[in-house]
C-alpha cells in the first residue's frame, strides 16, 4: 500500500530545530497508561526491547476540514502521509529490531480509531489526549484552533529509556526510512 497523500513539500514551510528536544535522549519515559486504537493501554516505559513511537500533531479527516492556516504551520502537515510511511515500513522496522511501533498524538481514541482503520495500519496509535505523556517529558507543542498540539518527533525507545530522538521530523513521509537506516545501523 502507498501513502494515499502526495504532497509537494517545498511549498509546506520546514520547521527549525529550536532546541525543544535537546533534552530527551537518555530520559526515561514516564510510567503511564495511554489508551490505544487496539483497545489496550499500554505503558511505553514498561515495554522491553526497542519501540518506535512517532509523535504527530493531528491526523486529518476526509469529512473534516484542516483547522485555518494549517500548511502555513512550520511541521504540521504531513500526518497521514508519516502514518502511510511507517505502515508500508513496519515489516523491515520489525526486521531490523523495532519490537513494536506505535503513533501518538494529543488526539483522543475515537477519532485516532477511524484514521487507524482508514489507513490500514498494522500497529496501534496511542492518545495522550489529556497532555501528561507530553507535560511529563516537557514536549514541544503548539496551538490551532484551540487545540494543543504536540510537535512532530519521533523516538527510539530501548527498555523503557529514549536512545535517539529525530527532531524536527521533515518532511514527514521520509521519517520511516530515517529511522529504517538508524535502526539497521546499530
Amino acid at each position: 500500500m502507498s501513502s494515499l497523500t502526495t504532497v509537494d513539500w517545498t511549498k509546506i514551510p520546514e520547521p527549525e530545530d529550536d532546541g525543544a528536544c535537546a533534552h530527551l535522549e537518555g530520559v526515561s519515559l514516564p510510567a503511564m497508561a495511554l489508551p490505544a486504537t487496539d483497545g489496550k493501554t499500554e505503558t511505553l516505559a514498561d515495554l522491553a526491547g526497542t519501540t518506535v513511537v512517532y509523535i504527530y500533531p493531528m491526523t486529518g479527516r476526509p469529512d473534516r476540514a484542516l483547522p485555518e492556516g494549517w500548511n502555513d504551520i512550520p511541521g504540521a502537515r504531513g500526518c497521514t502521509p508519516q502514518s502511510c510511511a511507517f505502515r508500508d515500513h513496519h515489516a523491515e522496522l520489525t526486521a531490523a529490531g523495532a519490537s513494536q511501533v506505535f503513533g501518538l498524538s494529543s488526539q483522543d481514541t475515537a477519532y485516532q480509531s477511524e484514521a487507524a482503520e482508514r489507513l490500514h495500519l498494522p500497529f496501534a496509535l496511542l492518545s495522550d489526549a489529556d497532555g501528561r505523556f507530553a507535560d511529563a517529558l516537557c514536549l514541544p507543542t503548539f496551538r490551532a484552533e484551540g487545540q494543543r498540539l504536540i510537535k512532530r518527533i519521533t523516538f527510539i525507545v530501548d527498555d523503557g529509556r529514549i536512545s535517539k530522538v529525530f527532531y524536527p521530523v521533515f518532511p514527514p513521509d521520509r521519517n520511516a526510512e530515517d529511522v529504517l537506516a538508524y535502526l539497521r545501523s546499530r
